[in-house]
C-alpha cells in the first residue's frame, strides 16, 4: 500500500510540475494580448475581445498553476509558531491544515462541476459585447480546481507519511537541484 500512494505522489507531483510549468508561459500570452490592445488602443481601433481574453488567461494561469504553487511551497504561510517547531510536528499540522483545505476544494469542484455542465449544456456566453461562450473557461476552472485536489491528496499523504517517520522519496524541487 505504502509503494502505491508513493506512486500516486509521485506520478501527482510530475504531473502538476509540467502544468505548473505550462501555465507559467501564459503570462507571456497575457502580455501579449495586453501589448495587443494598447497597439490597437493607439491605432484607433480598440478590440472588444482583448480584456475579457486578458481575464481568462490569467484566469488560466493561476487555476492551473495552483497544484505546482503549492507543491513549491509558494502559497502564503502565516509563520508565527511553525518555523520553531519539529519536522514531524509541522507534518501533523500540515496534515489537519491540509484536511481542511481538502474540505474547501470539494465544495468548490462541486460548485465548479454544476457550474460547467449548466454551461456546456445551455451553451452559456457572457454578457458583454464579445459575447464569447464560457464552457471553455469553467472547463478550465475545472480541470485546475481538480489537479489542486489531487496536489491535496497527495501533499496529506505525504505529509502522513512524515509524521509516522517514513517520508516518501519524492524529488518536490528539481529545479533548485540541476544547474
Amino acid at each position: 500500500m505504502y509503494n502505491a500512494i508513493q506512486a500516486y505522489v509521485r506520478f501527482i507531483y510530475k504531473f502538476n510540475r509540467t502544468v505548473g510549468i505550462f501555465a507559467m508561459y501564459l503570462v507571456l500570452v497575457l502580455m501579449g494580448i495586453l501589448l495587443f490592445s494598447s497597439i490597437s488602443k493607439g491605432m484607433g481601433s480598440p478590440q472588444i475581445w482583448v480584456i475579457e481574453m486578458a481575464q481568462f488567461t490569467m484566469a488560466a494561469y493561476y487555476l492551473l498553476g495552483g497544484g505546482y504553487s503549492m507543491q513549491m511551497d509558494a502559497h502564503v504561510r502565516m509563520d508565527v509558531f511553525y518555523g520553531s517547531w519539529s519536522a514531524k510536528r509541522q507534518a501533523i499540522t500540515d496534515a489537519f491544515t491540509v484536511l481542511c483545505l481538502l474540505t474547501y476544494l470539494g465544495m468548490l469542484l462541486f460548485g465548479a462541476l454544476s457550474s460547467t455542465i449548466y454551461a456546456v449544456e445551455y451553451g452559456q456566453k457572457n454578457y458583454s459585447s464579445w459575447a464569447p461562450p464560457l464552457a471553455p473557461v469553467k472547463i478550465i476552472m475545472t480541470v485546475g480546481i481538480s489537479l489542486m485536489l489531487l496536489q491535496v491528496l497527495a501533499t496529506f499523504a505525504q505529509n502522513v507519511a512524515d509524521a509516522i517517520g517514513k517520508p516518501f522519496d519524492v524529488e518536490q524541487h528539481p529545479e533548485e537541484t540541476s544547474v
